[in-house]
């Protein structure tokens, strides 16, 4: 039998089948350290000019919040429209310290406060967000507000008038007088802390 010594043909390799260069570490390197600095950049952004942790501290606000509780705080809503009655919103306060309590009256109407009751415009308001707390007081006996009265007097234009929920622990309007609208940090929005109460604050 007769044996072949004929070399095989050589075959070039087929090129398009070649996978593509992997990414080098540089390049994700940097492609990280963008990441970082845009999510950096946005967590600025939304701390600073659209939103705000608060950290409730007292008790003027119970039953509705308590000292602990931790709170994110809407500081553009006000750019785009006017405080409404019964949202709750922080401010600063003459003491140089930060406040939450219930928006109450707007500018140019009238607001008188006789125990429990609140008048705006000679005309008494409900006041759900406190309506259990007045109703277990009167069974104890007493008015849930036990701070004294305030005399009827109008809102200023481009003001409001603010009341802890706690009538009878709250260092409000009634005593530090109307709040300026360059005063608002803005409106409270969530409880996030503790797990257990969070809840949206207004619907």
């Amino acid at each position: 039998m007769e044996h072949s010594n004929q070399e095989q043909p050589y075959i070039e390799p087929d090129k398009t089948t070649e996978t593509t260069p992997v990414k080098s570490t540089k390049s994700e390197t940097w492609e990280w350290i963008k990441a970082l600095v845009i999510a950096g950049v946005l967590v600025i952004i939304i701390r600073w000019f659209l939103f705000s942790p608060f950290i409730v501290d007292g008790d003027s606000m119970r039953p509705n919040f308590f000292t602990g509780e931790r709170l994110i705080v809407n500081k553009i809503v006000y750019d785009i429209r006017s405080p409404k009655r019964g949202e709750v919103i922080v401010f600063h306060a003459p003491e140089g310290k930060d406040y939450i309590k219930r928006v109450i009256a707007l500018p140019g109407e009238t607001v008188k406060v006789t125990g429990d009751k609140v008048f705006i415009n000679g005309q008494e308001i409900d006041q759900p967000y406190i309506k259990d707390a007045i109703e277990q007081a009167k069974k104890e006996g007493h008015a849930y507000n036990t701070l004294s009265d305030f005399q009827e007097k109008k809102v200023p234009e481009g003001e409001i008038f603010a009341m802890g929920d706690n009538r009878g622990n709250s260092k409000d309007s009634r005593a530090i007088g109307f709040i300026p609208y360059n005063k608002i940090v803005g409106r409270a929005e969530v409880i996030f802390w503790p797990v257990s109460k969070i809840s949206f604050i207004h619907f």
